[in-house]
């Protein structure tokens, strides 16, 4: 057969133009998710960040905590500090006006945090000193925006004020991991959410990882090749495949309908999860037995072993990084669905942290939804923030599933 050397060359230039495509097309996709997780982390970044103002307490006359107003306190503190401002203003006459301008620059959980140091350190008593207080979401964002459209001509000028004072910084927000949801965006956190979410975890994954691994083994080693078994397969592929929606409607049909289970509980949760990963990890845990060679069945059947033995002792240890990572990629997509909890009812609004499978609860999914439909000052930061825990957990749990996978995968 003659060479043909045009078409040799002209196959070498369809390869060189084929990759370099390829490789145009890997970076374009690289590039795009690096951007969308830059911004998202800059539009989160002052949702990890609380602004906090400096005021002067006076509790020179106080001595016993049962009878301190501590909200009160903090108004007689704002008014002294401010008054020059507020009087000098030139819509002074309206005294009413300004000093509830002046109250929306404090965070409506700022007592408490009063309230708290004080009970903490009760040498405070009968004294005066300087404490930082939470800023509103307003002044938080005022401030770390450097954006005053949102504030008024007497809130522009105390913010003013308060930098060239220097009475105005900003902290690590520890309460976004510690508070639970809110009505107002600063004192908002995912402390609730993410207890419900680990509580939901905890429920299917007790339920769906030894039950799919059985179901798994013995579809695979003991079940006869017959019409029934053939159907079973058919039916867990399907099952993989279908909208995680229809299994939020079946779990607001059996477990609250006909069971008659706590509404927007971490258990109701987790049993409509386990319906969605159950399949998921039945594939994975059979896929995970096909990669092991026949030659040890053989070699320890030929030794005396049982089907038991056999599965318990050889083909178990050997597959289990195949169905841990399968089980790992399943959790990693039960904890992103929002679709089959919202039919559940774990839209609910939640302030308290969870401590039981059956107390009310959300999950970050969720959670990061309904910050999203939120329209106050400060929400979209919030929701930027859960995000960003949502994707860092989702892609660590995807990075484990990688690095169990080297390490304990064997190559046949």
């Amino acid at each position: 057969m003659q060479f043909n050397y045009n078409n040799f060359q002209q196959r070498k230039k369809k390869e060189a133009l084929f990759k370099i495509l390829t490789i145009s097309c890997i970076f374009f996709a690289i590039i795009f998710l690096l951007t969308l997780f830059l911004l998202i982390t800059h539009k989160a970044q002052p949702a990890f960040l609380r602004t906090k103002i400096a005021l002067e307490i006076d509790l020179t006359n106080q001595t016993n905590l049962k009878n301190i107003d501590y909200r009160q306190i903090i108004k007689d503190a704002l008014i002294k500090q401010f008054s020059h401002t507020i009087n000098n203003d030139k819509a002074s006459d309206q005294n009413i006006v300004n000093t509830n301008s002046l109250y929306q620059l404090i965070s409506k959980i700022s007592n408490l945090e009063l309230k708290q140091a004080i009970e903490k350190n009760q040498n405070l008593l009968g004294s005066k000193f300087l404490f930082w207080l939470s800023a509103s979401s307003k002044l938080d964002i005022a401030f770390k925006y450097h954006n005053q459209h949102h504030l008024n001509l007497l809130q522009q000028k105390i913010l003013s004020q308060l930098q060239e004072q220097q009475k105005i910084k900003t902290y690590f927000n520890w309460q976004f991991w510690q508070y639970g949801d809110s009505r107002e965006p600063e004192i908002a956190g995912i402390a609730s959410s993410l207890a419900g979410s680990f509580l939901t975890m905890l429920v299917f994954l007790l339920l769906a990882m030894p039950l799919a691994v059985a179901c798994g083994f013995y579809l695979e080693e003991f079940a006869p090749k017959n019409t029934f078994t053939n159907i079973i397969e058919v039916s867990l592929n399907n099952l993989a495949a279908i909208p995680s929606i229809i299994y939020g409607l079946l779990g607001l049909i059996i477990y609250l309908q006909i069971f008659k289970l706590p509404r927007s509980s971490s258990l109701v949760g987790g049993l409509t999860l386990f319906m969605l990963v159950l399949p998921i990890i039945i594939i994975s845990t059979r896929n995970a037995i096909r990669t092991i060679p026949k030659n040890i069945r053989d070699a320890a059947l030929g030794l005396g072993a049982s089907s038991f033995q056999v599965v318990l002792h050889h083909l178990l240890p050997l597959s289990l990084p195949g169905i841990m990572t399968g089980t790992i990629l399943a959790v990693s997509r039960a904890l992103g669905e929002t679709a089959p909890l919202l039919m559940i009812g774990m839209i609910a609004f939640i302030v308290d942290i969870p401590k039981k499978f059956s107390d009310p609860t959300t999950v970050l999914p969720v959670q990061i939804y309904l910050w999203s439909d939120s329209q106050e000052v400060g929400f979209a930061e919030k929701t930027s923030a859960g995000i960003l825990v949502l994707l860092s957990f989702l892609i660590l749990l995807n990075l484990t599933a990688v690095l169990i996978r080297r390490k304990f995968e064997k190559k046949w």
